[in-house]
């Protein structure tokens, strides 16, 4: 055959450690029908500071693959909720060969068409809450890219025709596909009037959807003659791959023919006739077959020596499943993204006949409906019941309705196909069922009562069941409980929802508690962080007595404001907010910068200089307002300002020092009993912000630096020096000379100037 090559690539992505699967990142892929071969290259880099970081650790990178719908996993070995069906996926874990850069080669023979989808992350870390821009962080950037390789002009099959074939010396194996509608509960594939040097050495091998594997339902034509290869039960709206392979070291031409009869459930006696007037009375696609192929609704080709196409009579024999039901739909009603109920006809209270099955589908979305939840809710009436043992089992499945047998009722399985069961009696009468990200298309469920025996479970004698059936896709598993939320995520056009616990609850629906944090340490928690404010009513009150009225008032806002704000933004139920959050926050990180800008001014003492100081408070509220606005977490908009006025304050300690030839503040009382122990203080409650805070120790380190912040303020606010009344102007004595007077009350740094007297020293 042709085989033709695609090429994907996406954009890489910084990756997240794991904490719940929100913290991922997400990929979409579309692989194209007839794909021999899918190669993913997946690379992976770090970077640092904009440059290779060869000096980042090596952390291991796990990738998950899965066909339909995106990956459930779980890597913390959480607990599921309860009735949660959890779909299987890939997984692959990266290693590092190069010291900034990793690739990995994950290949998928004869992969399933349409969506795929590349979940990635890196393992959970310790949990360390770093300041933003702080210093350059590893970051590591995933990139994948996907190679298929895809036949052209695949040989289309037509139910009840003859296909001729050669196989010559060279080649060894011929591959053709035939699809299958609706209603068609039996297909048979059949070799014919194969002739070879030895019997026929053929290997006969089917697969839905995609070509067949080595795993494949097989055949050995020359151990099984008539060499006839059934599938009961196939998917319906889906093409079957026939691949016929020739036995190794087998010499010559083999020469063969090849047919396909579907069988009709709704008309179990009969075959589907091999032409039908269009392809919509098939179900078929309009876009299918080679370009030589026969087209529907065409008449068959005049046959020639070479490739003889006709109608084969093959009788059909009855089997337990070719029988088929009426399937009921569902009317979709679209609430909003992610929530869509499914309501019945004439519903939603189900009646289930002893001797027949019901059947409904339920149709999802491609693409649109797979990042969901997808529910289901059985209840029992079992007054309907009369007094017997019924027992009524729903069989989910996917893209075909498993309605055979007794058996398959009970468990739901058959030798190729596995759906989910339910199951509700008078002892049990509710039972449901959650599929997370559920793959798109449809799904049957079928409902069957049967009566317990001595001898298992047989069909029940005029009883007819009563059923309540609710089905509805959400978001998240029960909107993720009292301790999580349920976000709604994107990546590029593609729209999922996953739940982000808190508290320490764990799991896909934050329902794992074993590492959950207790009501009484949530409460401990929020007093910490919401009394441990107080320590502002000190520096409060001194501000007050040395007349720094403004300082006061932005102590008091600070301290108001951090107390609700971190009773606002408590992870548990202890959760108290006067105000929206983003408010909350944002009058906390204002006020605290705010502390710091008027503190630094106040000690910078410019109102000699400055006759209007006010200026500066009023330029420092804008300021940060600007920066809390830009970026509310990052370092240099909110250092930037403080340093700013420490600046100032350094300018007017400078100017001061060098007018007088004396340094500024002159007295070591001041050095030794205010400033350095609060400028220690201070520097010891940036530290615990900057390199000690984790999410673990959160609430008693942050109670921490709520303490020293305000401990510092009440050390390094200078007093005001209040002039005395009494005090005239001083002599000034006359020259070419000059005069300095000093204050020595106000170098002190005495808090109460009316108890000391004022000596003014005047050097000429």
């Amino acid at each position: 055959g042709l085989f033709v090559t695609d090429y994907f690539t996406r954009t890489p992505r910084k990756l997240s450690p794991f904490r719940s699967f929100a913290s991922i990142e997400l990929f979409h892929f579309h692989i194209p029908e007839d794909t021999v071969i899918a190669v993913w290259n997946l690379i992976t880099f770090k970077e640092q500071g904009g440059t290779f970081g060869d000096q980042c650790p090596d952390r291991s990178i796990t990738v998950y693959f899965r066909s339909g719908a995106p990956s459930v996993i779980n890597p913390l070995h959480t607990h599921f909720p309860r009735d949660t069906a959890v779909p299987g996926s890939f997984a692959l874990t990266l290693t590092w060969t190069l010291p900034n850069r990793t690739t990995g080669v994950f290949n998928v023979t004869s992969p399933l068409p349409g969506d795929w989808f590349l979940a990635a992350h890196l393992p959970k870390d310790e949990g360390k809450i770093s300041v933003k821009g702080l210093y350059e962080e590893c970051q590591y950037l995933f990139q994948p890219q996907l190679i298929v390789q895809r036949l052209v002009n695949i040989a289309v099959l037509y139910p009840g025709h003859v296909t001729e074939q050669s196989m010559a010396p060279h080649n060894r194996s011929c591959l053709y596909k035939v699809f299958v509608p609706s209603y068609t509960s039996r297909v048979l594939v059949e070799v014919l009037r194969c002739r070879g040097t030895d019997g026929c050495p053929l290997w006969l091998r089917v697969r839905a959807k995609a070509p067949p594997l080595h795993n494949s339902t097989t055949l050995d034509c020359r151990e099984h003659m008539p060499c006839q290869l059934a599938q009961d039960l196939p998917f319906w709206q889906h093409w079957y791959y026939v691949l016929v392979e020739k036995h190794p070291g087998v010499p010559g031409t083999i020469s063969f023919q090849v047919t396909v009869q579907l069988t009709d459930c709704s008309r179990p006696s009969l075959a589907r006739p091999p032409f039908l007037p269009s392809s919509a009375s098939m179900n078929m696609p309009h876009s299918f077959g080679s370009a030589g192929g026969l087209a529907l609704g065409d008449s068959p080709p005049p046959t020639n020596p070479n490739d003889t196409k006709h109608p084969v009579p093959i009788p059909v024999t009855s089997h337990a499943g070719e029988r088929c039901w009426p399937v009921r739909p569902t009317l979709r009603n679209e609430l909003d993204t992610f929530s869509v109920h499914f309501y019945i006809f004439f519903g939603p209270n189900v009646s289930v006949p002893p001797d027949r099955p019901a059947v409904f589908v339920i149709n999802l979305l491609p693409v649109l409906d797979s990042g969901g939840v997808l529910n289901l809710e059985l209840r029992l009436n079992v007054s309907s019941l009369c007094g017997e043992n019924v027992t009524v089992f729903g069989c989910l499945n996917h893209e075909v309705p498993l309605t055979s047998g007794d058996n398959t009722s009970v468990t739901c399985e058959t030798e190729s196909l596995a759906g989910f069961l339910l199951s509700v009696n008078a002892t049990a009468s509710l039972s449901r069922l959650r599929i997370p990200y559920p793959q798109t298309g449809s799904w049957y469920l079928s409902l069957r009562s049967l009566c317990a025996t001595e001898h298992g479970f047989e069909p029940c004698t005029n009883v007819t069941a009563e059923v309540y059936l609710r089905a509805y896709l959400s978001p998240c598993i029960n909107d993720c409980g009292i301790y999580g939320q349920c976000k709604l995520l994107r990546t590029n056009n593609y729209l999922y929802a996953a739940c982000e616990c808190k508290a320490g609850w764990n799991g896909w629906g934050c329902t794992d508690n074993s590492e959950a944090f207790s009501y009484g340490f949530q409460l401990l928690s929020t007093l910490l962080l919401c009394l441990s404010n107080v320590m502002f009513v000190p520096p409060v009150a001194i501000a007050v007595r040395s007349h720094y009225l403004l300082e006061a008032a932005v102590y008091i806002f600070t301290m108001f404001f951090s107390t609700f704000y971190h009773a606002c933004d408590q992870p548990g139920i202890v959760v108290f907010c006067i105000m929206e959050y983003d408010v909350l926050q944002f009058c906390d990180f204002l006020g605290s910068l705010m502390s710091v800008w008027v503190t630094v001014i106040a000690m910078a003492r410019l109102q000699p200089i400055v006759k209007q100081a006010s200026v500066l408070y009023l330029l420092g509220a804008m300021l940060l307002s600007m920066a809390l606005q830009m970026d509310r977490h990052g370092l240099w908009n909110l250092l930037g300002p403080s340093l700013f006025a420490l600046g100032i304050m350094a300018v007017a300690w400078t100017a001061r020092t060098i007018r007088r030839r004396h340094c500024y503040p002159p007295t070591w009382k001041r050095w030794a009993f205010y400033l350095c122990p609060g400028a220690l203080i201070a520097a010891a409650a940036v530290l615990l912000y900057a390199f000690v805070e984790t999410e673990e120790n959160y609430f008693y380190i942050h109670s921490i630096w709520h303490l020293l912040i305000a401990g510092s303020v009440g050390f390094l606010l200078p007093p005001r020096a209040k002039p005395s009344r009494r005090l005239g102007p001083l002599p000034r004595r006359k020259g070419c000379g000059y005069q300095l007077c000093v204050n020595e009350q106000e170098e002190l740094g005495l808090v109460d100037p009316a108890v000391a007297s004022i000596n003014s020293i005047c050097t000429s």
